[in-house]
This record gives C-alpha cells, sequence and structure tokens, in this order.
C-alpha cells in the first residue's frame, strides 16, 4: 500500500484493529489506548473525540499534540522494514504505533513497550 493511501485510511478504524489484534493477545483497549496516548501526547478526551470524528490517519497524527522524544528508542521490523530505518516521517510515526502494538501483543510489560 502506497504511504498516500495508509495516510488517507479511516483512523477510527485502524484504532479498531489495533485494539482488535491487542485484544486477540489478552490486552485491553485501555493498554491500546495508553500507548496511543504516550506516543502521540492526546489525552484521553481528545483520542475519544477523535475516535467519533471521521479523520484520517495522516492528520491524527500530523496534529499530535507532542508526538513523545523517547519514540525514537522504538527499533525493530514491522512489515518487514525496520522502523528506524524508514526516511520519510509521517510513515515512520505510524510504524512506532503498530511497532508498540506488536510488542504490546506479544506480551511485553508496559514499562518495556513505553520506554521506561
Amino acid at each position: 500500500m502506497k504511504s498516500e493511501q495508509v495516510y488517507q485510511m479511516d483512523f477510527p478504524k485502524v484504532y479498531h484493529l489495533l485494539v482488535s489484534k491487542a485484544e486477540k493477545k489478552e490486552r485491553t483497549r485501555q493498554e491500546v489506548d495508553q500507548v496511543i496516548r504516550w506516543l502521540t501526547g492526546y489525552a484521553q478526551s481528545e483520542l475519544e473525540g477523535m475516535l467519533e470524528s471521521s479523520v484520517t490517519y495522516g492528520y491524527f497524527f500530523r496534529n499530535a499534540p507532542k508526538l513523545n522524544e523517547n519514540r525514537r528508542l522504538i527499533k525493530g521490523v514491522v512489515c518487514g522494514v525496520r522502523v528506524e530505518d524508514i526516511e520519510e516521517p509521517l510513515m515512520q510515526e505510524i510504524r512506532y504505533l503498530d511497532k508498540l502494538v506488536d510488542e504490546l501483543a506479544k506480551g511485553k510489560s508496559m514499562d518495556k513497550i513505553l520506554r521506561k
């Protein structure tokens, strides 16, 4: 899928896919929300507002209040690509979230996921 197609995806739909992935592995929606808030700086109420509207995935990340500085510590492979090697900034932010949810689904502790 091309980058622009990813950016135009409906954020609420992507969110529900992320939650579903985590819940299949005995994790919770609240944990997914915690990961998203940590990465983007959105408050829970802001996140819920985004879920009630029809914002795109690109819009969600472009308008993130404060991307976490420690996100640069996220390393590894998502969709066959190392997240730290992705050159397109917006796509890298999106893949950081994918990687965090992958780690959550694999059973990592929140301390490790949130790079504490």
